[in-house]
């Protein structure tokens, strides 16, 4: 037959762990399917109907090249850098505020509705919406003159000069008409800043020309006046008269110094050497011909002395012409000697004099340089002012002509086209995302409801928050409707024609039911030191209704099944319920033993317990309820009786009341050799198993482990500690 086995895996690699995670939680969602699908379909449907309650919006587009002006600079500062320090990217930017004005949008409006006097729009209802979506025919209104809502936004497409132009309306006509009119406008807008700011900056520039004007003139009249009152005459070069007349003394001056230096050494010269070495003498034409004149004479006496005697008459007149003649070239020389002197005589004179006017000139050039220093200033002052002046002529000149001539750099590369079909809602993509919302919903749903739930739903969840093993999992009675339908309150094992949930590992051998006990009870014998069981188990858990009695009479059957001799003590005596179970009588009992003052040492064992129909297993029942359970859970007896009982048998299981609520399984558990912890699935809260575990080991009681009681097939282990296989 088929059946689940549930194998605890204490020593998992982490590797293969991690690797079933997301599978663990597709489990976990598919626990939840129905939760699940519930969330989807609500995401998908509130898409949907999201998008039909919303107005359908037409996007129209337009773009705006900015290109290179025809003068050959950037349009508008566009270059990568213009003098300004604003870049292209900054340039654009700009551009894209300004088609976001309110100012430009006001402008288009106006246009528009001038343009396009039929465009009108009637905003659909709810009703409308849903006819339409699902192709109803539409109802006739009266559609208003207003014209229908547009929404601009422009943006710089990426890595280039463009800018792109969206409107978005209800209106499809209106929004690309509106596209349109935004790209003209802002050519025209420009075109009308520009030549506006040009027009604002000449005005402003004239201005400054006429206080220009008026102070250029101010300051050439004041240069004027203050010339002619201190005398100031200029030469067109820039030079006063003074400055003139000190050059061409200074000119005369030093001709007349080389002059008189020349004269001075003539003159020295002659009246220091002999006349004849004079160059005046030397070069002197007349004397030379007298010289002539006189070799001549007395070549012409020599020769009459020849023939003549010295009183000869024409030796005499020869005689008479050679004086004569010699005292006529004394006579020249005495005279160009005297011409000397007289003229070094004049030169030094005449160089005293321009020496002496030079220096009175100089006086009067300097008074007159004092007299420069202040209208040098005014003069400074005039050329300044005539620069500025000139200047700001020439640029307003520019400014004028530039604005008449000025051309936009700006054009229409695509304008926009009527939109065939809405831009939204777009029916998929509301779709899509309900549904994915509805998916993100239904994960923090089905987690939120897993991590708010505190109670230990599945294997491996004890080990992890209790940190001790996790010795079994017994699978729900919902899957063995036999054994859940004959179990009841207070009823037991031999009811007409069904079988008992409490003794499945008895009536159904080969059961799933059966395997788990077995499965438990092998845990629990490797969870000591060794391979022996424990002497004595108490059994017991944090609350009621968890399934101690169940566990504990199935344990029994499981150990008795390996030949053992079991002994199973129904402690609870304020609501026993082993004996419903294997159907005794509780009459006399644990209670009545504890009461006794009788030694126990000669009791044969069927005087202290029951048998039982299974063979190998005993039963203690409880017996009478006391109000005095208290004082016999600590008495001395029963200790003894435990010794007793250990002796007597292989294994004794003592099932207990809740130890959260009743202090009876703590007193018992100082005398067991360990306990085992029932945990309920889906019942057992994860705070009230710990405070259990941590009540026993602070009592100093081995916990062997827990069980885990109820779990339901369907679900996955977060934790990952377990594996199911069919055989």
């Amino acid at each position: 037959m088929g059946m689940v086995y549930l194998e605890p895996l204490q020593n998992r690699p982490t590797s293969e762990a991690d690797s079933n995670g997301m599978l663990e939680y597709f489990e976990l969602l598919r626990g939840h399917k129905l939760l699940v699908l519930a969330m989807l379909l609500l995401g998908t449907g509130a898409g949907c109907i999201i998008s039909f309650l919303q107005v359908p919006i037409y996007e129209a587009h337009s773009y705006l090249e900015f290109q290179s002006a025809s003068n050959g600079g950037d349009a508008a500062g566009m270059g990568d850098h213009d003098g300004n320090g604003f870049s292209s990217e900054n340039f654009l930017t700009t551009q894209v505020k300004v088609l976001q004005s309110m100012s430009l949008q006001k402008r288009v409006e106006a246009k528009v509705r001038d343009e396009y006097p039929k465009t009108a729009y009637a905003a659909p209802g709810r009703l409308t919406a849903w006819r339409k979506a699902f192709g109803l025919s539409m109802p006739r209104g009266a559609r208003t003159k207003a014209l229908a809502p547009v929404e601009v936004t422009a943006r710089v497409v990426e890595n280039s000069r463009i800018i792109e132009i969206l409107c978005d309306s209800p209106d499809p006509q209106y929004s690309a008409a509106f596209a349109n009119t935004m790209a003209k406008e802002y050519i025209e807008y420009s075109l009308e800043s520009v030549w506006a700011s040009a027009n604002k900056t000449a005005e402003w520039m004239n201005k400054q020309l006429d206080r220009l004007k008026t102070n250029l003139q101010q300051s050439e009249n004041h240069l004027q006046q203050y010339s002619q009152n201190s005398g100031l005459v200029y030469t067109g070069a820039e030079q006063s008269i003074e400055e003139d007349a000190l050059k061409q003394l200074q000119a005369e001056y030093a001709t007349a110094k080389a002059d008189r230096i020349a004269k001075q050494s003539l003159s020295e010269m002659a009246a220091s050497s002999q006349v004849d070495s004079i160059p005046e003498v030397v070069d002197n034409g007349r004397l030379g011909e007298y010289q002539r004149k006189m070799a001549e004479l007395r070549q012409e006496l020599a020769e009459l002395l020849t023939l003549y005697t010295p009183s000869h008459y024409r030796v005499m007149k020869v005689q008479a012409e050679i004086t004569a003649l010699t005292n006529t070239i004394g006579g020249e020389r005495k005279t160009i000697r005297t011409r000397i002197e007289n003229e070094y005589a004049a030169a030094r004179r005449r160089e005293d004099l321009l020496s002496a006017e030079y220096g009175k000139q100089m006086d009067r050039l300097l008074q007159t340089d004092r007299k420069s220093v202040y209208y040098d200033i005014l003069k400074h002052e005039v050329d300044t002012d005539r620069s500025i002046y000139d200047q700001l002529l020439q640029k307003t000149k520019q400014v004028e002509v530039g604005s008449a001539v000025q051309a936009s750099g700006t054009r229409i590369l695509d304008p926009a086209e009527v939109p065939a079909r809405p831009s939204r809602p777009n029916l998929a993509r509301n779709a899509s995302f309900g549904f994915l919302f509805g998916l993100f919903g239904a994960f923090g749903l089905v987690f939120a409801l897993e991590f708010i739930d505190r109670s230990v739903r599945a294997p491996g969840e004890a080990p992890f928050h209790l940190q001790v093993p996790e010795l079994g999992v017994i699978p729900s009675q919902k899957y063995f409707p036999q054994a859940a339908e004959s179990r009841g309150p207070r009823s037991n094992g031999h009811r007409p024609g069904g079988q008992s949930f409490e003794l499945s590992t008895w009536q159904d051998h080969p059961s799933l039911l059966a395997e788990s006990f077995r499965s438990a009870l092998a845990s629990i014998m490797v969870s000591g030191n060794g391979a022996t069981l424990p002497g004595v188990i108490m059994i017991t858990s944090a609350g009621k209704g968890e399934g101690k009695s169940s566990i504990v009479s199935n344990l029994g059957i499981a150990l008795a099944e390996i030949n053992q001799r079991v002994l199973l003590v129904d402690a609870d005596m304020r609501k026993p319920h082993l004996h419903d179970i294997f159907n005794v009588a509780n009459s006399w009992g644990l209670s009545d033993l504890l009461r006794e003052k009788s030694s126990l040492e000669n009791s044969p064992v069927e005087g202290l317990c029951r048998k039982t129909d299974i063979e190998g297993l005993h039963l203690l029942p409880s017996g009478p309820g006391t109000l005095s359970i208290a004082n016999l859970l600590y008495s001395r007896r029963l200790f003894e009786l435990l010794q007793k009982l250990r002796a007597e048998f292989d294994i004794v299981v003592i099932d207990t009341p809740p130890m959260l609520y009743i202090s009876d399984a703590r007193v018992l558990g100082r005398l067991a050799d360990g306990a085992i912890l029932v945990i309920r699935a889906s019942k057992t809260t994860r705070d009230a198993a710990r405070a259990a575990k941590q009540r026993l080991v602070d009592d100093g009681i081995p916990v062997l482990g827990t069980i885990l009681n109820e779990y339901d097939l369907r679900k996955k282990s977060r934790y990952g500690y377990y594996n199911s296989y069919t055989y």
